[in-house]
């Protein structure tokens, strides 16, 4: 639909002698009264044809009536000038005929244009299991990514692993006390510590595999086997917990490698060597305030300890010289306070900070009914990913997560997540699919033919309810690219939702297979090009369309 007016506006431009090669801002109505698109082009000619919008908008408006009468059954002027376009029946039939014979293949799009771009999602310290903040995060990056890929960009897909410093120092002391006191020792946790009963699984598994092997070292003595151990028994339940969710990567960027690799060194001297890099009290900084940032940042510590910030920066080198135009990292809200100086950052090392995006995403209210959950006792201090999924399934806990924008606070209620009702979004819009896949069953049995519905006459669609679904069907393209060019995912979510509320009343109101063949033909091919479009759209959210529920 957006590429038929856009098409109709460029010719009426050219024949009011205006610019036509310019961007055409094309808008989805949010009356429907309104018609199906709208378009406020002439509100930006006045000067260049000297005339009022409203006059310009009617000069457009006369000339694509006249020509395209079988694309829109009226193009109005409202207000000062906003132009609305309502499509003809005919157009619309064709629309839904282009999704069948087309499939999934109708809706790629090439707004990306190949543009290389690294999504870096999750990340979580490979300190315990994902919980459901990594989970909301993981949730947005899978989709994003799919989102640019169907937009046709280049994605890749990217989990960088703190596995260096003193978090994972913490984990492998935690675990050897655990260990410890399983072969009947006494030995402290640190009192920042980690205190989960998965510290004590993973000290289980090493007594499994070790025995009483280091009951006499001190933790100076095993330090080194702890912690790769327990960071590989940590990375191990991650992998296994993302696996479950349906969320893969192509890469995983290890912090230590950055430094074994000299990444770090390389960084620090690429900065020197641009007058970016000073020292003050033994310490090594960078000049963060010439680039926007509250002040100037430790890189290298009078110790000589490289701080978190010298790996960040030399993540960001090498996802530069990688040659990706964008970069998107999704973090914790906790993390807007270091938005600025990775800005800086990106600023200092040559591409600059719009070459860098980060989505901070807010945190996730677990409620039962309406009441706070508990956290876990087997975590800690944090609910388990994984015990939510256990609980409502892999697929609905990702849907809830993007039924909100990622900057959004979202309250997750488990009673609502199980719920087989219209409450349940996930559900209405899977029932959705189902629904057509059971009426499909249906006429199979009664030996009604569904093959060759991409030909199918479907003239015989005139009521509302069958209009308002093609028009729905026909705008998800245009809401596909746009919530790809907006980075907004959980605009698709919205889609679906909106589309499941019109397919449901449909068939609740007319009956698909009846004694007409010619309608039962029709309505049988626009339940089809519901279902391609629905299962489209859940594949780039990463959720299953099952067939029976």
């Amino acid at each position: 639909m957006k590429r038929a007016v856009e098409k109709a506006l460029r010719d009426a431009l050219s024949a009011i002698g205006a610019d036509a090669s310019g961007p055409i801002e094309i808008q989805i109505p949010k009356d429907e009264t309104h018609g199906d698109l709208a378009s406020p082009i002439a509100m930006g000619l006045a000067k260049e044809l000297r005339k009022s919008p409203r006059a310009i908008a009617e000069d457009i408006a006369a000339h694509i009536s006249e020509r395209a009468a079988d694309t829109f059954t009226r193009v109005e002027v409202a207000g000062p000038g906003f132009l609305n376009f309502t499509f003809s029946p005919d157009f619309l039939h064709k629309g839904a005929l282009g999704i069948l014979n087309k499939g999934k293949e109708h809706f790629s799009s090439d707004v990306g244009a190949g543009t290389r771009v690294q999504v870096e999602f999750v990340s979580a310290n490979p300190t315990g299991p994902l919980h459901l903040g990594h989970g909301r995060g993981a949730a947005l990056g899978c989709a994003l990514s799919n989102l640019l890929e169907a937009a046709g960009y280049e994605v890749v897909r990217e989990y960088y692993v703190n596995d260096a410093g003193r978090q994972v120092s913490l984990l492998g002391q935690s675990v050897f006390a655990r260990y410890q006191e399983l072969l009947g020792n006494s030995y402290p946790i640190p009192e920042d510590g980690y205190k989960g009963d998965y510290i004590s699984d993973a000290a289980q598994s090493i007594l499994d595999k070790e025995g009483d092997k280091h009951k006499g070292s001190s933790f100076e003595d095993a330090s080194s086997f702890f912690i790769d151990t327990s960071l590989g028994l940590m990375l191990d339940v991650i992998k296994e917990d993302l696996a479950d969710f349906g969320v893969s990567f192509d890469s995983w960027q290890s912090e230590r490698a950055l430094h074994d690799e000299g990444a770090v060194k390389h960084a620090i001297d690429f900065l020197a060597g641009k007058g970016l890099i000073y020292e003050e009290g033994g310490a090594r900084w960078f000049r963060a305030e010439d680039f926007g940032d509250d002040k100037n940042r430790v890189v290298i510590k009078a110790d000589g300890n490289h701080t978190y910030f010298a790996s960040d920066i030399a993540y960001h080198l090498k996802k530069v010289e990688s040659g990706f135009t964008e970069v998107i990292d999704i973090w914790g809200a906790d993390h807007h306070g270091y938005v600025p100086r990775m800005e800086a950052v990106m600023d200092a090392l040559g591409p600059g900070r719009e070459h860098l995006k980060v989505l901070l995403v807010q945190m996730v209210s677990l409620l039962r009914g309406g009441e706070p959950v508990q956290m876990s006792k087997r975590s800690g201090n944090f609910v388990p990913l994984k015990e939510v999924m256990e609980e409502v399934g892999a697929d609905t806990t990702k849907f809830i997560f993007l039924t909100r924008r990622h900057d959004s606070q979202l309250s997750f209620d488990l009673e609502v997540a199980k719920a087989e009702s219209s409450e349940n979004p996930v559900f209405y819009i899977q029932y959705a699919n189902a629904r057509i896949s059971s009426i499909f069953r249906k006429a199979s049995d009664v030996g009604v033919l569904t093959n060759n519905l991409e030909n199918a006459d479907l003239s015989p669609l005139t009521d509302n309810d069958e209009l308002r679904l093609i028009r729905k069907l026909l705008s998800y393209r245009m809401t596909l690219e746009g919530a790809a060019l907006a980075r907004e995912p959980h605009r698709l979510t919205f889609y679906l939702q909106e589309l499941a509320g019109l397919f449901h009343p449909f068939y609740k109101h007319h009956r698909v297979l009846t004694e007409d063949a010619g309608l039962t033909t029709a309505r049988l091919a626009l339940c089809e090009a519901v279902r391609v479009v629905i299962r489209h759209a859940l594949g780039v959210l990463g959720i299953s369309a099952p067939d029976r529920m």
